[in-house]
């Protein structure tokens, strides 16, 4: 009996536990989201302990002051969802709070400074600095004085060219008005540009650049042609401009006149100053090989010391040096560089760098005048009309050259002179005229032995093997026979 009665006692005292841990439960958790909050709180504390160890002290804390207003809140009747809320912001310091309590871990002496930080973080922001711009890199014409003067000379080059461009062609066309109705009189094609067939006269000249001008003229007798040659400063290149500053120099007009072959006699001769006969007789062919003399002075003649003649003869100077010619030579002295005559004329001198030729140049009876024009470079249309005279003074040479006619003892002195230079010629290329015929006796020989191993024929090989061996022997055999009767002929 007894032991029924505490068994009943027993059940009661588990029924009266039972209701009320079941509601303290329940009042904790009222809803399905309290305790989602609930276990999304506890793993996101376990989150923060790994992020951050050094922090475990710190959110340690507001679990604990969870836990001790549970009592609060059951008397209070709120939801411990919300005080867990406010409960935990209250227990989260800001990152300025958690810097502070860092750096008070640390000695102030040791690490200074770091106060000064704070409250420079703090209390202030970086000010602005405007720095100053560099000179080079400022937005001003100074920065631009290298495209300046590029600009600049570009221009005055341009405007250079122009204008010493206009000024050639201007000086061109006064020298072939003034000069035109003489060259009309004598002869009968005046301006022959030579791109059509037949030739025609056109009247005018032809540039051949900024600075020369051509004109061709034929139909004279004794006479091919006459080429006129106007060769003007390079006015329109700035740079030979500032050259001519330091060296000037003048405007030359130069003649070249074509004669037939039997209109002229056999002599070389030349007259013009000092400088211009040295140089002509040291780049000429027929000068350096017929005038083998020095220049001589023509004050016999009666021209100025200033010009000076070569001469392959005496009897051509006197022949050459008539009043008339004197006349213009003397009167005209200051615009003439030369004057040469020759029958041999080539051209100039072969250079040895340009090999020796196997045989003698081709030769043209031609007369040549050089004129200066006046001005020394500063000259102007009207100068132009000063070298009539001369031109003059060139068709009396033509006329002058076809009557010259030399004596008997000239023409022969003439024609030894011709064929001591052939012979000179001829020796001096002997030995390259030997070197080129052995050159092709061996290219022969060894065209011969290709056609013989390019035979597929042995017999055929065989016998034009032969038959060379048979003319190797042959000439070997000739030669021997001419040195017996050199022999012979010896004795």
């Amino acid at each position: 009996m007894r032991s029924a009665y505490l068994l009943l006692i027993s059940t009661l005292l588990l029924l009266l536990a039972f209701p009320g841990s079941r509601g303290r439960y329940s009042d904790d958790f009222d809803d399905n989201e309290d305790l989602a909050d609930f276990d999304d709180n506890d793993f996101a504390e376990f989150e923060d302990m790994n992020e951050d160890p050094t922090a475990d002290a710190e959110t340690a804390s507001p679990p604990r002051a969870s836990q001790a207003a549970q009592p609060e809140e059951e008397e209070e009747e709120e939801d411990e969802a919300t005080v867990e809320l406010e409960d935990g912001q209250d227990g989260f310091e800001d990152s300025e709070t958690q810097d502070q309590d860092i750096y008070s871990k640390y000695d102030q002496e040791e690490f200074e400074g770091i106060g000064d930080m704070e409250k420079t973080s703090h209390s202030m922001k970086d000010p602005l600095i405007i720095h100053t711009v560099p000179a080079h890199l400022q937005n001003s014409w100074e920065s631009y004085y290298m495209e300046i003067l590029m600009v600049t000379g570009l221009l005055a080059y341009i405007m250079n060219y122009i204008i010493g461009k206009n000024k050639n062609s201007r000086l061109a066309h006064a020298w072939f008005n003034s000069h035109r109705e003489l060259l009309e009189s004598n002869f009968a094609l005046v301006g022959d540009d030579g791109t059509s067939k037949e030739a025609v006269s056109t009247g005018k000249l032809n540039q051949e650049n900024e600075h020369i001008y051509n004109l061709w003229c034929s139909g004279r007798v004794c006479c091919e042609g006459m080429l006129i040659q106007l060769k003007f400063l390079k006015r329109q290149d700035l740079l030979n401009v500032l050259a001519r500053m330091m060296r000037p120099a003048c405007d030359q007009v130069q003649i070249k006149v074509t004669l037939n072959d039997e209109d002229m006699d056999t002599f070389v001769f030349a007259v013009g100053t000092k400088k211009a006969m040295a140089k002509l007789q040291k780049e000429m062919q027929d000068l350096s090989e017929f005038c083998g003399d020095k220049p001589k002075s023509g004050a016999k003649y009666g021209i100025p010391d200033s010009l000076s003649i070569l001469s392959e003869m005496g009897e051509v100077t006197d022949g050459v040096m008539d009043s008339k010619m004197v006349h213009y030579i003397t009167n005209h002295a200051d615009k003439i560089e030369s004057i040469h005559f020759s029958d041999q004329f080539s051209g100039p001198k072969v250079m040895q760098e340009e090999g020796q030729p196997l045989k003698l140049p081709d030769t043209k009876k031609t007369l040549l005048f050089t004129f200066n024009v006046p001005g020394m470079g500063n000259t102007s249309p009207k100068d132009m009309d000063t070298l009539l005279p001369l031109m003059n003074m060139v068709i009396y040479s033509i006329d002058k050259v076809k009557k010259l006619r030399l004596n008997r003892e000239g023409k022969q002195k003439a024609d030894r002179n011709r064929a001591r230079v052939e012979e000179n010629f001829l020796k001096q290329t002997h030995a390259q005229r030997q070197e080129a015929a052995q050159t092709r006796r061996e290219e022969k020989k060894r065209a011969e032995k290709e056609r013989i191993m390019n035979e597929e024929d042995p017999e055929r090989q065989r016998r034009l093997e032969e038959a060379a061996q048979r003319r190797e022997q042959k000439k070997i055999e000739k030669k021997q026979m001419k040195m017996k009767q050199i022999k012979v002929k010896a004795m």
